[in-house]
């Protein structure tokens, strides 16, 4: 089964942006999670990962039937709390899903303290077959 695994960051919950860091503990996140997926790589278990950039970077795009799709920030400009990467696994059941978020919650921050981060866990789900 493949599941989605989104991680949550959030400045006002989580502590200091990550480029106020020292470079030292930026170091040792960034390796954090070059050894988790280098694992989930080893166990067959890895079907992709990614940092995103921040939410400063993001749009959100709507379409409109009137003419040009509307382009705002987003996705929340009010909202301290952004999806900050994510992994889509392949693992055999909902509970290494929820093993595998576990690992991924305990990424240092500074001083090397766990964040403790919120990882969401979502199931991705298959299309329907096609009649042939």
């Amino acid at each position: 089964m493949k599941y989605i695994l989104l991680m949550q960051a959030s400045e006002r919950v989580d502590g200091p942006p990550i480029h106020t860091w020292d470079p030292a503990d930026v170091g040792a996140h960034i390796q954090f999670m070059l050894d988790v997926n280098h694992k989930l790589v080893a166990d067959g278990e890895l079907v992709d990962a990614q940092g995103l950039a921040g939410p400063e970077d993001a749009k959100v795009v709507r379409a409109s039937a009137a003419g040009p799709p509307e382009v705002t920030d987003g996705p929340f400009p009010e909202s301290k709390e952004f999806l900050a990467g994510y992994w889509v696994i392949d693992v055999e059941s909902q509970e290494r899903a929820i093993e595998v978020a576990a690992g991924i919650s305990l990424a240092p921050g500074p001083g090397g303290v766990p964040l403790n981060l919120p990882i969401e866990v979502r199931q991705v789900m298959s299309a329907p077959t096609q009649d042939a």
